[in-house]
């Protein structure tokens, strides 16, 4: 079996992405990059109402993606294939990249780890796919199953495989999902609501794919916005929790917020 190396971050959401690939049995190696704090403290220098949001953004968070991927916190412990565990340091060493050169794999998958280098791509050769939580070329960079619902169109909420390049989130199309909205979501379901629904249908696709004949991706047409880093800032939570309660999916459903609707990709038959 080498047909997928998988290299993925270890929060929750990155533990049950790789389980759901990992059943398919097309899975002979993984590396689990050890990911920043899940939850994070909220800054010093805002304003006491703003900290007590950021901490329940976070927190709420941590509580969905526990809840809803639980069973997969301990995923490593149950499969029986090499595994590798990096930092962001090691990431691009010499080392990982011998760990994916040995495991003879036809296609690298990533999903939540920092950027592999060019060097990495390049020595290891092959084919490099990776798994971005935002709708290309809409919604790429950071924190994407965020901004959606912050510019009051949650139903662009999604995933994206995409050829592996230099450029952010920018690779040509492989596959792309949105999951359904259902009444009640708050912002972290429905992201979660996305992973499971990506992870399931890409686990059935691998399933049937042909390794020796990969398809190519689509060009991506259109701009959207690479966001970064710099551009969340906790004043931000002040619309989903203040302003729309974490009710937007409601509002979108009732048809008191109105909008586009996702025109998803997939190259698979």
């Amino acid at each position: 079996m080498t047909e997928i190396c998988l290299i993925t971050g270890n929060h929750p959401r990155h533990r049950h992405f790789a389980s759901a690939l990992i059943s398919t049995g097309k899975v002979c190696a993984w590396i689990i990059e050890e990911r920043e704090e899940f939850v994070p403290q909220p800054p010093n220098n805002i304003t006491e109402d703003l900290k007590t949001l950021f901490t329940h953004h976070f927190n709420e968070r941590e509580r969905i993606e526990n809840l809803v991927f639980g069973a997969s916190l301990d995923a490593e412990k149950d499969v029986q294939i090499p595994i590798y565990n990096v930092n962001v340091k090691d990431l691009n060493s010499d080392e990982t990249i011998q760990f994916v050169k040995r495991s003879s794999a036809k296609l690298v998958i990533s999903y939540g780890c920092h950027k592999l280098s060019e060097n990495f791509i390049k020595t290891v050769g092959g084919r490099f796919w990776n798994t971005h939580g935002g709708l290309s070329p809409e919604y790429r960079g950071v924190t994407t199953h965020f901004w959606p619902s912050y510019f009051l169109e949650p139903q662009m909420t999604g995933m994206t495989l995409h050829e592996t390049t230099n450029f952010l989130d920018a690779g040509e199309i492989i596959f792309q999902t949105a999951a359904p909205m259902v009444r009640g979501d708050s912002l972290h379901r429905l992201a979660a609501r996305n992973v499971e629904v990506f992870a399931k249908k890409l686990a059935e696709k691998l399933e049937t794919l042909n390794f020796s004949n990969l398809p190519k991706g689509k060009f991506q047409v259109g701009y959207g916005k690479v966001f970064m880093g710099k551009d969340w800032r906790p004043e931000h939570l002040r619309l989903i929790y203040e302003t729309y309660n974490d009710a937007i999916v409601d509002r979108v459903i009732d048809g008191v917020i109105e909008g586009r609707e996702p025109k998803l990709i997939s190259v698979f038959g």
